[in-house]
């Protein structure tokens, strides 16, 4: 570890908790037919998957401090998104708990909260209300969110009549105004064109200087490498290692090499 490495790990040693995870988990029905009863919903206590259930995540503990940058690494199913959904208070586990000190911006189904026969202009004003943004600082920030999505010819434009490009680009521009203190941001930088994304890299850039916590779901390395100082990787429900975000990086790649194709034989 570097001089520089190690006064910035102590520096978000100091800083107070900002998620608190405790013996997390949560299980899904594998089909339609599986049915929980009363009891369970209101049932506080653990109790093994009935026969159709499986543990979408189980037995997870950690904390985030604040001002951190978590990369969350795994295959796809493995609970990535789930635990963000867990941290956003979108969904409840069914044993343990999430405990989240300070708001939250959810980069997460990112175009999710958007009305299709509302307009452009309607949409921003709705969706940063429903965030807890006063009516005085979306008037403030209009203008920006505007221009940072690049559809200013579309502002009156009912959203459902938009690409699919411009609804991302609207959505992370509200998101991203948002002044919570976390961001949780699930593979939104996947999409988009390439001029787009370094827009957005940028605007996580600035975020993270002000002191921003990050937890962050990519299945782009060079992106986690960047963004994060730390990672958490699940695998199987479970959290298997929980590390300086290159060694979890290194780890899963030796967990699961990407397979190499064999080049033909020559004819």
């Amino acid at each position: 570890m570097t001089a520089v490495d190690a006064t910035r790990e102590a520096a978000v040693d100091a800083q107070p908790v900002a998620i608190a995870v405790r013996d997390l988990g949560i299980r899904f029905k594998r089909n339609r037919t599986s049915r929980r009863s009363f009891k369970d919903l209101f049932s506080g206590r653990a109790r093994r998957a009935r026969p159709g259930e499986f543990w979408a995540l189980q037995g997870l503990s950690f904390d985030v401090r604040a001002g951190e940058a978590i990369g969350v690494v795994g295959r796809n199913g493995q609970g990535k998104s789930t635990l963000l959904k867990l941290v956003a208070q979108v969904m409840l586990p069914d044993e343990g708990s999430v405990e989240v000190r300070g708001g939250v911006a959810p980069l997460i189904e990112i175009t999710g909260g958007f009305v299709g026969d509302l307009t452009v202009r309607d949409n921003v004003y709705l969706t940063a209300g429903l965030h807890g943004m006063t009516k005085a600082r979306i008037d403030e920030a209009f203008e920006q969110i505007i221009d940072f999505a690049e559809i200013g010819d579309f502002v009156d434009t009912p959203y459902k009549h938009l690409s699919s490009g411009m609804k991302v680009r609207i959505a992370f521009a509200v998101i991203a105004r948002l002044e919570e203190p976390i961001m949780l941001v699930d593979e939104v930088l996947a999409v988009g064109d390439k001029a787009f994304k370094e827009k957005c890299y940028a605007r996580i850039d600035e975020m993270l200087a002000e002191g921003r916590t990050l937890f962050f779901v990519s299945h782009s390395e060079k992106d986690l490498l960047r963004f994060c100082t730390r990672g958490l990787y699940l695998d199987k429900g479970g959290l298997v290692l929980d590390a300086p975000i290159r060694e979890v990086v290194d780890r899963y790649n030796a967990d699961y090499p990407v397979a190499r194709k064999t080049p033909p034989k020559a004819t």
